[in-house]
């Protein structure tokens, strides 16, 4: 799966350097192996945000790009879209992606993180739970996911998708940034950002990434691999 993110994200035309960030050192021997880039970091750090910064301290760049290491689909063309608003001057030192929900199933899995932006594509809030709430159509008793609409989804939810762009010298303030209640009980380190009164700025985009967060999702991404190949 490592192989294919990063062989994935080479693919980038923006990207001049890839490296595995990591702890532990059968990644880092599978990274070797096939002639990836990989370093080894503290085991101690609260975030994988924390690891990247670890790795790019001493590096010479102005852009870090944050590859989740279980996302073998990941396009290209997403890093792409995350790191030419940097490029491009715009005010915010984070760049992420969104990507609309289309079905009630993906709404309420609890494994897909949601997000909420303003007019300016700035986010105003994570969550894995389904947001903004639809307190008319589904109520605001405990059966309310029970009783959904038939009617197609409305346009106001979307998937994050986990891709992120940096500026280095905001990269290298993450860690002093305190972790905020928010983070910890929603377990989403980007809103650590937000509660230090920092703006996220989210690209929409038509290309979805799905994360290996079970078995099922494993078995799901092996198919479609595997359907590529033919």
């Amino acid at each position: 799966m490592i192989q294919w993110v990063f062989e994935q994200a080479s693919k980038a035309r923006s990207v001049s350097e890839v490296i595995v960030a990591t702890d532990d050192m059968r990644i880092l021997q599978a990274v070797t192996g096939f002639g990836g880039d990989a370093v080894m970091t503290s085991s101690h750090h609260a975030s994988g945000t924390d690891r990247v910064a670890e790795v790019v301290r001493d590096r010479e760049c102005e852009i870090v790009v944050n590859v989740q290491g279980d996302e073998p689909l990941v396009h290209p063309e997403n890093i792409e879209r995350i790191v030419h608003p940097l490029l491009d001057g715009a005010a915010e030192s984070v760049i992420t992606l969104k990507i609309q929900i289309k079905t009630r199933d993906e709404l309420m899995d609890r494994n897909i993180t949601k997000v909420v932006a303003d007019s300016s594509d700035s986010a105003l809030y994570f969550s894995k739970a389904p947001i903004p709430w639809d307190r008319d159509a589904w109520g605001g008793d405990g059966g309310a996911m029970q009783k959904l609409s038939s009617k197609p989804l409305k346009p106001f939810w979307y998937k994050h998708i986990g891709l992120y762009a940096y500026r280095k010298k905001f990269l290298m303030e993450f860690g002093s940034l305190p972790e905020s209640g928010l983070e910890k009980i929603e377990k989403l380190e980007q809103l650590r950002i937000l509660a230090s009164g920092f703006k996220i700025k989210v690209v929409e985009t038509d290309l979805d990434s799905v994360g290996v967060d079970c078995a099922a999702d494993l078995a799901m991404i092996e198919k479609r691999l595997t359907e590529q190949a033919v």
